[in-house]
């Protein structure tokens, strides 16, 4: 049988003593024999499974993105993957064990390694063949990995049972690790079985039909974190296409779909709901549940799962440490010498060589896969915590919102007017305390982890360095106070900051919205220092802020050096010499550990206290008053969210193009009853003997006894503040009632049209606003449309009725949003119409016209029941029933002859007071003018931003985006470049020095760092000196280390410690004042930019997108670019710095380091882009939930009165599932970088242990520099992903610079002029004449001509009057005096000096214009009329008797120097427009314009303007530009235009001559 010593590779071996094959003594116990057989179930399997594998992969593969509806776990899902990855690692071990123990004999013996080989690719192949068969589910194929399992097991045992018979016992490796393998087929086997035995798909008659997860049948959800498999789970496999396919098109909401429903809102509401609840027991009933309890019974499991993950990252974590002192150790001690003779010849059984299990834990290379493989599994467990935590608290978030939402829908209404419940405490409620209850969540493990992970490196280091350890730790341990203080005053200086910079964005937001005026008045220098001195102020807390930064910055990055420096000079104190470089190394490792704990402990602290102020606010809010149950309520309730979950589940058939539309089963329409000839129930609503009070016990309502007839018109009168509003409310319920009942007819409280005073919009569409959730109906909608004159204003907005209006959307002003209400109210399908004095905010003509078409024709047509409360008593004539009211009662009720024959006193007041509103309805006839104002300035708005058509700022940078996908290479470079030039305009912005400064200071610290750990490396390795020949200087050396040559070491040493810390401090220091300096430099130029711009820039501009500049952008280049970049360039140069440091140790390391490199480039490439659109998504989503609950907040009556309550948390949750789907990708994506980045540092760290192990040492220091190497090699593992993270930040946070540089680019107003100041006459223009030659006028180069060649003359002290049609041109005249426009042809030339040849400051300072709409600045009124403090009292107080306001102001507190609130909202339209008059006349200009500035001025106050004018402006020159023609008739001269042009030049009394003239048409219309 022996066939000589020719096949050195045979299956048995070749050795001459033993032949191989022999079976002599029963086959079972030749050894190779078993070998074999345990090859047979490999190839069994292999030979089952790949045939299926090829048939599946070549039918599937392309289908299997698409289809998850087919997948699902079989049971033991996880404990098959973790028992199968358990089975590979001892299967990698067995080849090993095999390999090493081949080496002891004299020729190789394939059967000590083949089968393990075949057992590794075989355990793989059955972990793919398994995931196949679970994702296509089609059990009966796992029979096949049943018998492999059985048939490995018994083969296993075998082999085992021979081992034993032979004397091989566990001090063998070969023995330890074949028993393992049964134990492990032996468990695998087990999960088979148990698989048959829930599913039954083999050996029972009916195999159990399981279908898929519901979530996975509807193609819409697209976050499969809970279905797929384990190991996808760990590495977040799943998200590549996403993350990937970014690249080339931008992630939409459509591409991450839908929640999963185990995640959304509704759930997790019902889960904590149903936790609070139980807690109140039936003893006692108002026992206020505890928040916390409830939240720990919802979402405690996973929060356990979570921290068991941490626990098991933070003990694998110290393996690290451990397995660098080991390799160090073994590569001093050099101990890697192959086995003796004696050895083998004692340890070979079975004519084969076993190795000894003691000789395992002393090899490098098994040191350094362990370390390898150790990192991996706690940076998977590390994220898989993380993962649970901010799953867990997404859940949370969203459940307590839906909590504050619910509770908010029953409030009751005098919570919230009484003030105990503001509006800005829900709004707080909602985007701050839930969000600190989520992040304190997520940093919840942390809490109990880190006294562990203390505790256990405490430990560790002792063994490590002895007592001497505990200083270095307490150097730590006394540090972390501080930095708890400083984290506290962190929070406060933010505080602090956050006031000033609201105050500077309220300045800021006046300026614009009154910019026309200063210019006009060549006042912007003087408010643009007030916003300049609040910046200071904000300026000065964000110091003290940067200096907390770095302060806690320079803790966090010199605490370690301390530490280290503590620790080896006491102990070189102590034992009189240095560790050894193992100890030294695993110590410093040891060290980078502790720190990360204790630095993030402050924060987690902080957040601990937040969370529970937090807790507390939630059930103070939770344990607010609600409304009461009245009866009525609870026959007709909607049905409720609790109803609405089992339409939840069953909405499958969603039509798949609108998807957030789930459909509303559960919210049914109240159907219009039909009407019967004759009426039955007379009477609508009844309130019999009704008290009723706003919560305090006083009655607001007193002894109330009304009916509301069925079908009629009702109006309630009465005097201002005599409860006529609190009488609807209380009729709708919102009123506490003290006693009394109100009665519905049983059929009308379905729900109540109901249109409040304030009015109340949504942030939707026209049409959505006016519809309110009815279905459309083209008619009734044009009807009510009709009705409510709103198609004029519709025609103006740029999509007509699809236009988004409300907070975010167009402003609308009173009377339109008014208007819009009512115009909800009437198309509403309900029997019963509250309106709330509609008429308040609409013009005469508005009002009628609403009363004849809306409230007498639309409702009475349709018999609808009207209550209406009103002031306008010439409408009572058409009330069918009147109710009077009086101070809180009702003073008369019936029709208006019941008043007329029984209350005559009351009657002739009515009498009276209309008489006077009827003289009001005379002189009322101009009152038009008000909404055509409201449409003038929209349609100014909309004209002169279609002109250049930007509506926002966000089309500018997507534009390359949108081009097709033909150049779609080019858009991919755009959006994964990073923006270099940006970054180089932040820097400097910041001052080429500073920039230097932290350059330089950077470079050299992190050299200073390096340096020290070297220096460490030689000290330690000197003296514990390897000496040449390899073996240990037993202390001989060490006793020496006092001696002369090595005294230099220690002093260097701390002199190096000492020069490290004192560069972090600068370091921290000079990059935040950098971004400081930076910061201001940016604002100050934004806003002097800004203020200087034409007048046409902030026509075109949306006043939303400068402020935006001015609030977000501005606060992200304050507080958040300085942290990113420091952060940033810290992580980089600590990456660099370590890679330096490994490859000048091993230079072998560079060549593994170029794939690596390329791996990273491209993680991080692909996630940048990836994360900018993730987090874009997160921001544009959170912003419509926090809008909806501050607009149900404000519209808690209406939504209640009209029922929608379901509807309104429909959206709700929609809208919180769509953040939370956003939010769970952006942090599923920082996952998949972290798992990424954290794999590719294992790599890096095994590549560095493999290059230092197995490439010759070099020279006698090697063991420390080794260490050295190993230490940097473990910190890079835990940098890597901040890298990236900051980059992703930093490319986000830069954005900010580039729209704030992006308006640094506009052109300013040439301020200059021709002319010098000087050469001005002081007293220019003392006549006021005024000549315009062939002037030419566009607002913009782009745009055609306003003003064609007009000429005029106006002689000194003329009083001209310029009036046209709407759009003829006069504005633009009255802009073209103050050079605000562009004058391309021809000049004006006042007072023998050509305007465009002065200064603008000069000019503008020296005229006087009134504009159309008043604008007053807060601050007192003194500052209204004259900012620069130049006047005299007597002089203010002549210029407010002539505008008739004298009297007034005496009257105020403080005389002329009361408060004037923001935009002047303390006084009336009126009396704003005569306060701009005072100021005109208190700049005794010679020439005064007036553009239709009596516009919001009733006819008695205009006439005496008009007198004033004539008296006091006798001798100055007056251009009128007239809106109402009738104000001009005593001009000198009379200027007709049209479309630019000059129609008719002539006295009036000419003009009106010409019976075909243009003025003469005009003034006949005016009459």
């Amino acid at each position: 049988m022996q066939s000589g010593g020719g096949m050195a590779l045979s299956f048995c071996g070749n050795d001459q003593r033993i032949n191989s094959y022999s079976v002599e003594k029963g086959v079972l116990n030749n050894g190779c024999f078993v070998d074999a057989l345990n090859l047979v179930p490999h190839v069994f399997l292999l030979f089952i499974t790949f045939p299926i594998l090829f048939i599946g992969w070549g039918s599937q593969s392309s289908k299997v993105q698409i289809h998850h509806n087919t997948w699902l776990h079989f049971p033991g899902h996880n404990m098959r993957w973790i028992l199968t990855f358990s089975l590979l690692f001892v299967h990698v071990c067995e080849f090993a064990e095999g390999i090493v123990s081949n080496k002891g004999m004299a020729t190789n013996h394939l059967h000590l390694f083949m089968p393990a080989f075949m057992g590794f690719i075989a355990a793989t192949t059955s972990v793919v063949y398994y995931h196949n068969i679970e994702t296509s589910n089609f059990p009966k194929l796992l029979l096949v990995l049943f018998i492999y399992w059985v048939l490995a097991f018994i083969t296993k045992s075998i082999k085992l049972w021979k081992f034993v018979e032979f004397n091989v016992g566990p001090q063998h490796l070969r023995f330890c690790i074949t028993a393992l393998l049964v134990v492990l087929y032996g468990l695998l086997m087990g999960v088979e079985i148990n698989v048959i035995r829930v599913r039954k798909y083999v050996f029972f008659a009916n195999p159990q039909k399981v279908k898929p997860p519901e979530d996975l049948q509807d193609l819409g959800v697209r976050f499969l974190q809970p279905f797929v498999n384990l190991l996808s789970k760990s590495t977040y496999w799943w998200m590549n296409p996403l993350i990937m396919g970014a690249h080339k098109r931008p992630i939409e909401l459509k591409k991450i779909g839908k929640l999963p429903i185990a995640m959304r809102a509704l759930t997790n509401y019902l889960r904590l709901k149903d936790a609070y609840e139980d807690q109140r027991t039936p003893e006692d009933p108002n026992r206020s549940p505890s928040i916390w309890r409830s939240m720990y019974r919802a979402f405690g499991r996973p929060i356990l799962l979570s921290s068991t993950f941490r626990y098991l990252a933070d003990l694998l974590g110290f393996v690290g440490p451990l397995c660098i002192s080991g390799i160090v150790n073994n590569i001093v001690n050099n101990s890697s010498v192959g086995p003796t003779a004696t050895e083998i010849k004692d340890n070979t059984h079975l004519g084969v060589y076993f190795m000894p299990s003691i000789e395992l834990l002393k090899d490098t290379s098994v040191l350094a896969v362990l370390l390898f493989l150790a990192l991996i599994l706690q940076r998977t467990f590390l994220q898989a915590s993380y993962y649970v935590t901010i799953e867990t608290g997404i859940n949370l978030r969203g459940a307590l919102l839906a909590m504050i939402y619910n509770k908010m829908l029953r409030l009751s209404t005098s919570n919230m007017s009484m003030g105990e419940m503001t509006l800005g405490q829900i709004n707080n409620l909602v985007a701050i305390e839930t969000n600190q209850l989520m992040w304190f969540l997520f940093l919840c493990p942390n809490l109990w982890a880190m006294p562990v992970q203390i505790v256990m490196g405490v430990i560790l280091l002792y063994y490590l360095l002895g007592c001497s350890a505990f200083v270095g730790a307490s150097v730590i341990v006394l540090l972390a106070p501080i930095q708890y203080l400083i984290a506290t005053k962190l929070a406060d200086t933010q505080k602090s900051s956050l006031e000033h910079s609201t105050e500077r964005l309220k300045k800021t937001t006046e300026i614009l919205k009154g910019i026309k005026l200063l210019k006009l008045y060549a006042w912007e220098n003087i408010f643009c220092g007030s916003v300049e001195d609040t910046r200071g102020k904000e300026l000065t807390s964000l110091k003290t802020f940067a200096f907390y930064t770095s302060m806690s910055i320079f803790m966090n990055a010199a605490i370690p050096i301390a530490a280290v420096l503590a620790t080896f000079v006491t102990y070189y104190f102590w034992d009189g010499k240095v560790p050894a470089p193992a100890e030294a190394f695993a110590a410093l490792a040891l060290f980078h550990i502790l720190v990360t704990p204790l630095f993030l402990l402050s924060t987690v602290v902080r957040f601990a206290v937040k969370a529970l102020f937090s807790v507390q606010k939630l059930g103070e809010f939770l344990q607010s008053d609600e409304i009461g149950d009245d009866s009525w309520r609870n026959g007709d309730m909607p049905v409720s969210m609790e109803a609405g979950k089992k339409h939840m589940g069953g909405t499958k058939a969603i039509n798949r193009k609108q998807p957030m539309r789930y459909q509303m089963d559960n919210y049914e329409q109240p159907t219009r009853r039909q009407m019967r000839p004759t009426e039955t129930e007379e009477v609508a609503v009844k309130v019999s003997n009704g008290f009723f009070s706003w919560g305090s016990n006083l009655s607001t309502l007193s002894d109330i006894n009304i009916r509301i007839p069925t079908g009629q018109l009702t109006m309630i009168v009465g005097q201002v503040g005599c409860g006529k509003s609190s009488l609807l409310l209380a009729m709708l319920g919102e009123m506490q009632s003290i006693e009394g009942r109100v009665f519905w007819s049983n059929k009308n409280r379905y729900s109540v049209a109901y249109a409040t005073q304030k009015s109340w919009l949504l942030n939707a569409t026209v049409e959505e606003n006016i519809t309110f959730g009815s279905p459309f109906n083209k008619q009734r909608y044009k009807a009510v449309i009709d009705a409510c004159s709103l198609q004029p204003d519709i025609d103006l907005l740029p999509f007509g009725d699809q236009t988004e209006i409300g907070e975010r959307g167009i402003n609308l002003s009173g009377g339109q949003r008014q208007r819009i209400c009512v115009a909800r109210a009437l198309y509403q399908n309900t029997n019963i119409v509250f309106l709330d004095d509609p008429f308040s905010a609409l013009d005469i003509h508005l009002s009628d016209h609403l009363m004849q078409e809306g409230i007498l024709k639309f409702l009475q047509d349709d018999k609808r029941t009207v209550v209406l409360v009103t002031h306008k008593l010439q409408y009572l004539i058409h009330a069918d029933w009147i109710i009077a009211m009086k101070d809180g009662s009702v003073l008369r009720e019936g029709t208006l002859k019941d008043i007329q024959t029984h209350d005559i006193e009351l009657y002739e007041h009515w009498k009276t007071l209309m008489n006077r509103q009827d003289h009001g309805l005379e002189k009322d006839i101009q009152q038009d003018s008000q909404t055509t104002l409201e449409r003038k300035t929209l349609r100014r708005a909309f004209y002169s931003r279609e002109a250049k058509n930007q509506m926002d700022d966000e089309d500018e940078e997507e534009e390359e985006e949108e081009e097709d996908d033909d150049n779609m290479s080019t858009t991919t470079n755009r959006r994964s470049k990073i923006p270099w030039r940006v970054c180089w305009c932040y820097m400097s912005s910041g001052g080429f020095f500073m920039v230097f400064l932290m350059v330089s200071s950077k470079l050299l610290k992190h050299s200073v760092i390096v340096a020290i750990d070297y220096w460490l490396a030689i000290w330690t390795s000197k003296t514990n000196g390897t000496i040449g020949n390899g073996t240990v200087g037993n202390g001989t050396v060490g006793n020496a280390t006092l001696t002369g040559e090595d005294s230099h070491y220690l002093p260097v040493f701390i002199i190096l410690c000492a020069a490290g810390i004192t560069l972090c401090l600068i370091t921290s220091l000079t990059v935040e004042f950098l971004g400081l300096s930076a910061a201001t430099n940016l604002h100050h130029n934004l806003l002097n930019k800004i203020i200087h711009a034409p007048i046409r820039f902030f026509d075109i501009t949306p006043l939303g997108q400068i402020l935006n500049r001015f609030s977000a952008d501005t606060n992200i280049i304050d507080q958040h670019i300085p942290p990113t970049l420091e952060s940033l360039t810290r992580s980089t140069l600590l990456c660099l710095s370590a890679i330096g440091v490994i490859s000048s140790i091993t230079p072998f390391f560079l060549i593994a380091l170029v794939p690596l490199a390329v791996a990273f480039y491209f993680i991080q490439k692909y996630f940048r882009v990836a994360s900018k659109d993730l987090q874009d998504l997160d921001d544009s989503t959170q912003l419509p939930l926090l809008c909806h609950f501050s607009e149900t907040a404000e519209g808690l009556t209406t939504i209640r009165a009209f029922r929608h309550e379901a509807r309104f948390k429909q959206r709700m949750l929609e809208l919180t599932d769509t953040n939370n789907t956003a939010y769970l990708f952006l942090s599923a994506a920082n996952r998949w970088l972290e798992v990424r980045t954290d794999y590719l540092g294992a790599v890096i760290v095994l590549t560095a242990a493999g290059a230092s192990i197995w490439v010759p040492s070099i020279g006698l220091a090697s063991g420390g520099l080794v260490g050295l190497g190993l230490t940097y090699a473990l910190t890079v593992s835990n940098y890597l992903n901040w890298v990236v993270r900051n980059l992703a930040d930093l490319e986000v946070q830069m954005a900010a610079v580039k729209k704030v540089n992006s308006f640094l680019g506009t052109e300013s107003e040439n301020y200059e002029g021709t002319m010098d100041a000087s050469q001005v006459p002081e007293n220019w223009p003392q006549d006021g004449e005024i000549k315009i030659q062939d002037l030419c006028v566009r607002y913009d180069p782009m745009l055609k001509p306003v003003l064609k060649h007009v000429n005029m003359y106006i002689e000194p002290g003329q009083k001209v009057g310029i009036c046209g049609r709407t759009g003829s041109g006069k504005s633009s005249l009255s802009l073209a005096f103050f050079n605000m426009v562009d004058m391309f042809e021809g000049k004006i030339i006042i007072d023998g000096i050509d305007i465009c040849k002065l200064p603008l400051q000069t000019l503008r300072s020296r005229l006087s214009i009134i504009l159309q709409d008043p604008v007053l600045f807060s601050g007192s009124i003194r500052f209204n009329l004259d900012p620069e403090r130049t006047c005299t009292d007597d002089r203010l107080w002549e210029a407010l008797e002539i505008a008739q306001l004298k009297n007034m102001v005496k009257a105020l507190p403080g005389g002329i120097d009361a408060v004037v609130t923001e935009g002047g909202e303390n006084f009336s339209v009126g009396q704003r427009q005569l306060f701009c008059l005072a100021r005109a006349f208190v700049r005794k200009s010679s020439i005064l314009i007036m553009d239709e500035a009596t516009a919001s001025i009733d006819m008695a106050t205009e006439n005496i303007l008009q007198k004033v004018v004539m008296t006091a402006f006798a001798d100055r020159t007056v251009v009128t530009i007239a809106h109402r023609v009738h104000t001009i008739l005593t001009a000198d001269l009379v200027i007709v235009m049209k479309r630019g042009n000059i129609l008719e030049y002539d006295k009036p009394e000419t003009l009106l001559e010409q019976e075909d003239g243009m003025f003469a048409s005009f003034v006949r219309a005016d009459m």
